[in-house]
């Protein structure tokens, strides 16, 4: 049917309200998000960068191939969301990466998300002037 892989780790990351599903396996440092490369696919080299970071912080950018398929939020959800997915993707396949990537803040799920609005304001905490007459 297809190539099977023989050593494939998923991960899940969230961030805000993106999610991504990442698979890493051993390669050459090809990294691929909905299909299209991450420097493509990123609108800002930025975001590309704190995507594949947890990756720089073991030093294994050029070793491992990532296939991320993320939904959800803008960019820069998406991005924190690939970072956390790949983090325990590779927590996965090497248990002894965790003290580097937890150091580093990789490990941990950001749960900052937007403040609903609340009824009779225009946003979650800014009021409509107040008129005292």
């Amino acid at each position: 049917m297809s190539t099977v892989a023989t050593n494939v780790f998923l991960g899940t990351g969230r961030r805000k309200t993106s999610t991504a599903r990442v698979r890493i396996t051993e390669g050459t440092g090809k990294l691929t998000c909905n299909g299209r490369d991450f420097e493509n696919y990123f609108s800002h080299e930025n975001f590309a960068k704190q995507a594949y970071a947890p990756l720089l912080t073991v030093d294994l950018r050029d070793k491992i191939d990532v296939t991320v398929n993320v939904a959800g939020g803008g960019v820069a959800g998406q991005a924190g969301a690939v970072a956390h997915g790949i983090a325990r993707a590779l927590q996965k396949m090497n248990g002894e990466l965790r003290p580097a990537l937890k150091k580093a803040g990789h490990i941990k799920r950001d749960p900052r998300e937007k403040e609903r609005k609340k009824a009779g304001q225009p946003g979650a905490r800014k009021r409509f002037q107040f008129s005292k007459r």
